[in-house]
């Protein structure tokens, strides 16, 4: 994959891995292209990144954890996974001889496939999808079009997604279900705090469920029967943001996956995603992503028709 890149600088919202430099740029790559990585071997990255495909992983060797928003999503060999590069995400940890292939796809594949709404939505909402059935010649098949993907040939290239389409449709025909859910937050919680990370999951899942709507730090402190200063202590701690900055997160994700998958007014994208005014929107939109939100749907649907 080339890997063209620009930098942006990280905002107050996205939480700092404890163990990682934070003052690492997000490194936003510029390839659209349907391509495989050219490597089988499972590198740690140095920060994290983003891009605009559908990836796809299938571990063949070892185990890797990813850095994804916020938490820490641990993946073994045999598994298949998918998610959409624009949610910053980060290789952090791997065991030695961890091997995979890794597939891009441009984003336009899945806004074609209008029967799969709730699994399209789920992807552009940053959620990590994990196929549940995974077949012996699955390994065989992703490492043959790893293979001809790098070849460069058009037919062949054309064959592939034909084919790799159809096993997404399996994949949500099947069964799937969103690794974020069984994943905990980074925790950076004390000892003595240890025993609350209950209630960092109950906030999290609080968040997650009405973040769209009209919530705030008292909401989801009286959700987990907390005080709300000792809630925003103890959220802090854990996920390395505020619970606002995470409300916030939640919605402008919403925004985002709104932005690309319809032709919604940008007015009825910033009151769906939960924001009081449209000023307020744009204002949160351009200082999360550098770009308006009209700037950034264009570009998206640019890069779409490029595919």
């Amino acid at each position: 994959m080339d890997k063209a890149a620009s930098t942006i600088s990280q905002d107050g919202s996205v939480p700092a891995h404890p163990d990682l430099d934070p003052r690492h740029p997000l490194v936003v790559f510029g390839d659209h292209r349907f391509c495989a990585g050219e490597t089988l071997v499972v590198q740690r990255m140095a920060g994290p990144h983003m891009h605009s495909q559908i990836e796809l992983n299938f571990l063949t060797q070892g185990q890797m954890t990813y850095w994804f928003d916020g938490r820490e999503l641990t993946i073994g060999a045999g598994r298949l996974c998918l998610f959409w590069g624009m949610v910053p995400h980060q290789v952090t940890e791997i065991e030695k001889g961890t091997r995979f292939v890794c597939l891009y796809v441009p984003m336009s594949v899945f806004l074609g496939l209008a029967t799969l709404s709730r699994f399209r939505d789920a992807v552009f909402r940053g959620a990590v999808i994990e196929a549940t059935v995974i077949r012996p010649f699955d390994e065989d098949v992703f490492l043959r079009w790893r293979e001809e993907l790098l070849q460069g040939d058009e037919g062949l290239a054309e064959i592939v997604r034909t084919e790799l389409t159809a096993r997404v449709l399996r994949i949500e025909r099947e069964g799937w279900r969103d690794l974020r859910e069984h994943a905990p937050a980074i925790a950076g919680l004390s000892s003595s705090d240890s025993g609350r990370a209950g209630h960092v999951e109950q906030m999290l899942r609080f968040i997650a469920e009405h973040a769209l709507g009209d919530i705030s730090v008292d909401h989801v402190a009286r959700d987990v029967g907390l005080h709300p200063n000792y809630a925003m202590s103890l959220f802090k701690r854990a996920v390395g943001q505020t619970m606002n900055q995470a409300i916030a997160r939640h919605r402008l994700d919403t925004a985002r996956s709104l932005l690309i998958s319809t032709d919604m007014s940008i007015t009825n994208v910033a009151f769906e995603s939960g924001f009081g005014s449209v000023s307020r929107f744009y204002e949160a939109f351009t200082d999360r992503f550098a770009d308006r939100p009209s700037a950034f749907r264009r570009r998206m649907q640019a890069n779409a028709r490029r595919d």
